[in-house]
């Protein structure tokens, strides 16, 4: 099935580890969430590995370098190396090194991680306006980045330098909830400014373009828990998805994705990615999935059944995004999905 027809999740009659070769990984609300691995992350990613999966950790978040995200993934049980590790900071920082002088100075509103990938690239960050930059450079600085930083910003920008942003993730999972991402810093910054920056994260080709020259891969498998980045990469690079429920994404917003957040496959957690994914087939005028059936009528979408609540979430997705075809499904679904408890 085609990644711009998807009217259903699909099946897999083999282990995810096996169809594909190589996972890419989103870390924030997939494999942790505020520093903290998320249920059952370590297992499973070191069985896929063991079994000769390829694992690669392709993050938005551009704070930290490659180094200590891979240092942090081995404390965590996860071994890993920082070419294992591709961050939005490194996709940065190519988009500017393409379009500046060797050289260059760039001003640098973010933490180490957009630092260190902009010297990678040969260029020199500064701290301030009024340090000569030939560019603005904006990414995730962590909880603690200073207001007087996005005024910084916009004193360069309103003299007309051009703005890269890393990403537009307006928020990002914690071990406390859901707090503002890089995203919701550039919106201040486009406030003050009226200006556009050029972005190179997820979804963005900047960002599969940094992946598919770090990884090699051949058969790869997006693995995320955002349907506006990691789903929507995915879609726009043409590979198939695993969406994981451990995150942002909660099973209202899957029922209700358009055509470009609409992942290969849905899962719990990243255990997903050792087993095979069930079929969801057509039951007469609704679809099924193991001993669910969902179908939509009367302006609203009606699961009937029981069983594991992951097939009924499978089998109500068919029925939503069939019925929307190439939209969104605005049928009534809260009493539908209440009955999963997802």
């Amino acid at each position: 099935m085609s990644q711009a027809s998807r009217t259903s999740p699909s099946g897999s009659s083999t282990a995810l580890s096996e169809a594909y070769d190589t996972a890419l990984l989103d870390l924030d609300g997939v494999v942790y969430a505020g520093g903290l691995a998320i249920a059952h992350a370590v297992e499973a990613l070191g069985t896929a590995r063991d079994g000769g999966m390829h694992l690669a950790y392709v993050t938005n978040n551009a704070l930290r370098t490659p180094a200590a995200v891979a240092q942090h993934l081995t404390e965590l049980g996860v071994p890993a190396g920082p070419t294992d590790v591709i961050t939005s900071a490194q996709a940065v920082a190519r988009l500017v090194a393409d379009q500046m002088p060797a050289g260059a100075r760039v001003l640098v509103i973010g933490g180490e991680g957009l630092r260190v990938a902009l010297r990678e690239r040969g260029l020199e960050p500064v701290e301030s306006a009024d340090d000569d930059p030939v560019a603005v450079v904006q990414g995730y600085g962590g909880p603690d980045l200073a207001w007087g930083r996005f005024a910084e910003a916009s004193y360069a920008i309103n003299r007309g330098l051009p703005w890269f942003a890393s990403n537009t993730d307006l928020t990002i999972p914690g071990a406390r909830g859901i707090a503002p991402g890089n995203g919701a810093a550039v919106e201040v910054v486009r406030i003050a400014t009226g200006a556009e920056p050029q972005v190179a994260g997820k979804p963005l080709p900047p960002m599969h373009r940094e992946t598919v020259l770090r990884t090699g891969a051949e058969r790869p498998l997006v693995v995320g828990d955002r349907l506006d980045t990691d789903i929507e990469g995915a879609f726009n690079g043409g590979v198939d998805s695993l969406l994981v429920l451990t995150g942002v994404t909660d099973a209202a917003q899957l029922v209700a994705a358009a055509p470009e957040h609409r992942p290969t496959y849905i899962d719990a957690d990243l255990r997903g990615l050792l087993t095979g994914q069930p079929e969801v087939v057509r039951d007469g005028e609704g679809f099924g999935c193991g001993g669910w059936t969902a179908s939509a009528r009367d302006d609203r979408l009606v699961l009937d059944g029981d069983g594991d609540a992951l097939d009924g979430l499978r089998a109500l997705c068919a029925a939503a995004w069939s019925h929307a075809g190439d939209g969104v499904c605005e049928l009534d679904a809260e009493e539908a999905v209440g009955r999963l408890g997802l």
